[in-house]
């Protein structure tokens, strides 16, 4: 799985990267076929907004949250993500069954 992340108008620090990383790699226990994860971090002056594409095997996911504190904000867009994968495996799996 490949994570790139991102920063817009904030300085990306390690804390950053591996919360990032760590919440994004819970992901995977849902769905192995994540292929790539674009994380972009934004603040615009007093909100923190955290925004992600997830490539999957069949499906392009989006999700974005915007929060007065960077690290809620990507725990809420992780969140989101997470739920969107279960609904696409859950999908999925209907047509074969």
């Amino acid at each position: 799985m490949q994570v790139s992340i991102t920063g817009h108008h904030v300085e990306v620090t390690e804390a950053m990267k591996q919360h990032v990383e760590e919440k994004i790699g819970k992901l995977k226990r849902h769905f192995d076929n994540v292929v790539d994860v674009h994380v972009i971090l934004t603040v615009e002056k007093l909100e923190q907004k955290a925004e992600a594409t997830v490539q999957i095997s069949g499906a392009k996911l989006f999700a974005e949250d915007t929060q007065e504190d960077m690290y809620m904000a990507i725990d809420h867009m992780v969140d989101k993500l997470d739920r969107q994968i279960i609904k696409h495996k859950e999908k999925a799996g209907n047509h074969r069954g």
